[in-house]
Order: C-alpha cells, then structure tokens, then sequence
C-alpha cells in the first residue's frame, strides 16, 4: 500500500532523503557519547586525572550540541517533507473528485470526501513524517546500541532476548485488535461532520423551527460516539506503554543485578556497566519509538485505505481517448431507446425506452410529477450520467464521442439548487464566461430580470454575496443562475424548475427574454406550472420514468386527461387568489 503513495512526495524528493541522513549522523553521535562517559569513569575518576575529566567533558558537550543541530535539522526536513506530502496527496484527492461523475459522487457522501481531504491526510501525514524520522531513528539506533552492548559484554546481552519476544507479541496483539476500532472511528467521524455540515448549511431552518437545543442533542450524540469509538480504539493502544516500560525496567535491573556481580567478580569496570545501562535505555527506548510507529500504522493505514478508495475510484465518465469531437454543431437533442439506472443490476429502470427528439432551437417544456425522472432526463444531455443502454445525440451525434468540455460549455444548466459562490455578483456571474464584459454581463441579467435588483445594491456588480449568497432572496439567487447560465452562449440551455421561487410576470419575461434574444438556442424548462411552459413548441408529459404523452399546449388540453386535469385546477387556483 506504501508504496502507492510514493509519487506524492514530488517535488520534496531532497528533504525526504536529507531528514533520514541528518537522523543517522544524530544517532551517531548520540551512540558515541555513553563511551566517552564510560572513559571518564574508567580512566579519568580512577586515576584522578581532572584534565583527562574536562576534555571527555567538553568533547561530551561537543557531540550533544552537533546531535542537537543534526537532530533540528532532521525534524525540519521530514515537517517540510511530510507537509509536501500532504498538499500534493489533498490536490490529487480534490482533482479526482472534480473529474468524478455524478454516479461517482453517489458512492461518496459529502461529509466522508471532507474527513478524507483532511482528518485521513492529516493522518498520512504524521505517518510520514514518523516514516522518514522516527522509522529510521529507531532500527538505527537498536542496532547501532545492540552492537556496541555485545561489544562491551556479550553475556548481558542476552537478557534483551527474554524481552523481544514478550513486546514482539504485545505490538501484534494491539494492531490486530486495533485497526478494525480505528476505522469505525473514522467512520463515525464521517457521520459527526455530516451533522455539523447539514445544521450550518440549514441555519436559518433550524432557528426558524426553533430547534437548537434538538441540533445540540444531535450533535452531541454523534461527537459522543466518536468519543467513545476513540476510547474504544486508544483503550487498548495506551497498553503499549506501560508494557513496555515495565520490561525496560525489568530489564535495567537485571542488568544492574548480573552486572553488579560481574563487577564484584573483578569481570566488568563501573564505567562499562553504566554505558552499557545507557544502552539499554536507548535500545529501550527505541522499541518504544518503533511501537509508536506500528501504532501509527495502524491509524494511518484505516485512513490510507480510505483515501485509496477516492483515488481509485475511476470516473463513470470519460471522453473517447483518440479522435473526441470538440464542436457541438446546433442544439438538437435525441433521444433513443434511452434506459438508465442509478445502481447496476436494480430491476427497476429510473428511465424506461426513452425515445424523443428535439430539433434546434425549440423550446421545450417537460412535466410531471415528483419523482417521474424529469432531471434525470435532462442530465442525460451533458452526460452527467450514462446510459446503460440506447444513446443520447447532441448536435446529431452520440454524447459519448464528444470531448466532455466541449459538451458541457455547449450545454447550459440551472439546476434545481441554487449554487452560488463567495465573492461578488460579478465574480459569480463569470462563471459562466471569465471573459465576458460589461454589457455581455448587462445584458445576460436583463433577460434573466436581475438587472434592476443588481443595480439596486450599493455596490451594483461588485456586491459581495458572502458565502452561498445569504443576503439574497431565493428568487433573486434563481435569476443570477439564469444569467450566469446565459453567458456561457450555450446551444442548450436546460432550466431545470428554476423560476419556482419568482413570480408569474418575472417568469413570464424571462420566457420571452429568451425567446426573443435568444431565437437560436435549444430551450428546455422543468417546470411544475403548466404556465411556465404553455408557449413551448412541444411539452413532455414525464410519468415513472417513461414519456406519456408529447404535444402543444393546445393539443395536450384536448387529448390528454392528465395534463387538462392539471391546467384547469391550476387556472381555478390562480382565479381563486385573482
């Protein structure tokens, strides 16, 4: 799995390589020092010698201070490297989200792709970090501290053969029992930021209803279970520790013990028994370090695994490899044998033998109701989903043939949600061409109506809309979608119930805005009154996801029993309210 991960330390190549050397010249050093210890004991206390003492000394405080700077620069290096790692990893989970099609963020939710963006790269950042520092410290410096112990006395080596296998053991007990713990953790962190993203996206529902102290319960519920999945997990993590310092100090004091003896007997100087105690430690010390790595392991690899599944995860959609068109010749949309389902294998098709055509430049009105596969159709035309079987024709040519882009800027969508981004209305509006000017921009929100309520700003255009655009009405952020739409001078323009929230007349003049302003392009509105789209040149009655019937206004009052039960119940109410 590791080794999947190997690419994103592009660019941080030098800092990964230097954060381990700068390690090996640090443990070095600090392997040399308990020598020079062992000498001052040996050689300068027993002969009394106080030059022989300072100049061990000094060479002792030497050695400390150039580990320190050799030990500064490693953690350094591996911080740089591991942020590296990180930002590269984030940017190539954020660009494959953008590549996915709708059907691929199907199998993600929201809340998962956020805690996978930043809790799991956090994670796999650490793990580097500790990778290219402490997992290189600690085989060093057990093998380096191991050498020099046999060197000094073989036979208080072999204690530390009693204690390898029991943290041996003890490691592989804990990450076996661990990992499955971690990733529940993680799993409920999912569902805690999902509650925290739902309350601050529906804010003013929740004070409108008065329902705080219910989000509070909520909240606290979910933040519980990642407390207690966390406990769960850690419980048996923090057993580690106590394990292991109870087998370094059993094994310090059966070294103290037998080398006690051995220094009674005359086989071994003070000074050799406290370097080799000092080893000890540091051998210790090490298997500790390296416990702390397999446990960081152990969290990263449930967080590795969630990323992989992101990127991983290949786009349902992609552009033909070689020869994709990249010009969509007219707005003409076709329909044939069309079958689409959300989830392969299901028995029940979303869309059942879909087959319509559209000429360019018609407007299209579709209705029916809740349910009945009306946006699923049109998302069909920019192919945000595919077809599991038929095909969809743009242009008079399969939608799967076209470079994506080409498509895409050839078609313009409002969808049903109303999505709006910080910064200003003009920002907002050059989604749909960054290049557009000015009067391309006027004229954009004068068929989409919004003109006169920009202008009514203090700040007209340049109005800061704040986050999701707050301080504008429902109707208000409807219009501006309109117009960023029209600025992208689409062939197809697709309207998906987006005048619901503004009145009849506004609604009235937007038809006839793009109408008259915009004979040429393909129109087609979703709409749940019939008033919306009784001018259209053919209206789609959409029910279960099939067509039930097609025709002119006038035609459908005349022949079709659905649509002039709905006609004349909407003409009583809006004469009833006249």
């Amino acid at each position: 799995m590791l080794r999947k991960f190997v690419p994103y330390i592009k660019g941080f190549r030098k800092e990964t390589i230097l954060s381990p050397l700068m390690v090996i010249l640090e443990v070095a050093l600090d392997v040399m020092i308990p020598m020079l210890m062992a000498r001052i004991v040996n050689i300068g206390i027993a002969n009394g010698d106080l030059n022989y003492i300072a100049k061990m000394g000094f060479s002792m405080i030497g050695m400390a201070l150039v580990s320190l700077m050799f030990g500064a620069l490693s953690a350094k290096y591996s911080s740089t490297a591991a942020a590296g790692f990180a930002k590269n990893l984030r940017a190539s989970l954020f660009n494959n989200v953008q590549d996915f099609s709708f059907s691929n963020i199907d199998h993600f939710n929201t809340a998962s792709l956020v805690t996978r963006l930043t809790t799991d790269v956090t994670n796999a950042q650490n793990t580097f970090m500790m990778l290219i520092r402490m997992a290189v410290r600690a085989p060093v410096m057990l093998i380096c501290t191991i050498s020099m112990a046999y060197s000094i006395n073989s036979e208080l080596v072999t204690v530390f053969l009693f204690a390898a296998p029991i943290l041996a053991i003890t490691i592989f007990i804990v990450m076996r029992l661990t990992y499955p713990r971690f990733q529940q953790m993680l799993k409920e962190y999912d569902n805690m930021n999902g509650v925290v993203q739902e309350n601050l996206i529906g804010m003013r529902v929740v004070k409108a209803f008065v329902r705080e102290k219910f989000e509070i319960e909520k909240f606290n519920k979910t933040a519980g279970r990642v407390q207690q999945t966390m406990f769960k997990a850690e419980k048996l993590a923090v057993c580690i520790m106590p394990i292991m310092q109870l087998v370094m100090y059993g094994c310090i004091m059966a070294i103290l013990w037998f080398g006690g003896g051995k220094i009674i007997e005359g086989q071994m100087q003070t000074g050799d028994l406290m370097q080799f105690i000092t080893y000890t430690t540091q051998i210790l010390m090490s298997l500790m370090m390296l416990a702390m790595v397999f446990l960081m392991t152990v969290l990263s690899r449930a967080s590795l695994t969630r990323i992989l599944e992101v990127l991983e995860e290949k786009p349902a959609i992609t552009a033909p490899e070689e020869n994709a068109i990249t010009t969509v010749k007219d707005g003409s949309v076709s329909f044939c044998d069309v079958v689409f389902r959300y989830k392969e294998g299901s028995e029940e098709a979303t869309l059942k033998n879909i087959n319509l055509n559209i000429n360019s430049g018609e407007s299209v009105g579709i209705i029916g109701a809740t349910g009945s596969a009306k946006t699923t159709l049109v998302q069909m035309i920019p192919r945000l989903y595919e077809a599991q079987s038929g095909s969809v024709l743009v242009g008079g040519v399969d939608v799967r043939k076209y470079e994506l882009a080409a498509l895409r800027n050839s078609v313009a969508m409002v969808l049903q949600s109303n999505v709006l981004f910080s910064g200003t209305i003009r920002d907002n509006l050059k989604w749909g061409d960054k290049d557009a000017t000015d009067i391309e921009i006027a004229q954009a929100c004068r068929i989409a109506q919004a003109h006169e309520f920009i202008m009514s700003f203090p700040n007209g255009y340049d109005t800061d809309l704040g986050q999701g655009g707050v301080n504008l009405s429902g109707g208000q952020k409807q219009r501006l979608c309109i117009a960023r739409a029209l600025l992208k001078k689409p062939k197809i323009m697709i309207m998906d119930d987006s005048t619901s929230a503004v009145d009849t007349a506004t609604d009235s003049k937007i038809r006839d805005g793009l109408k008259h302003s915009l004979s040429d392009m393909t129109t087609i509105i979703i709409a749940q009154r019939i008033s919306s789209v009784m001018d259209a040149d053919k209206i789609i009655i959409m029910d279960e996801g099939g067509i039930a019937a097609v025709g002119t206004h006038d035609e459908l009052v005349k022949d079709n029993e659905i649509y002039r039960d709905v006609y004349f119940s909407q003409q009583k109410g809006v004469e009833e309210n006249a």
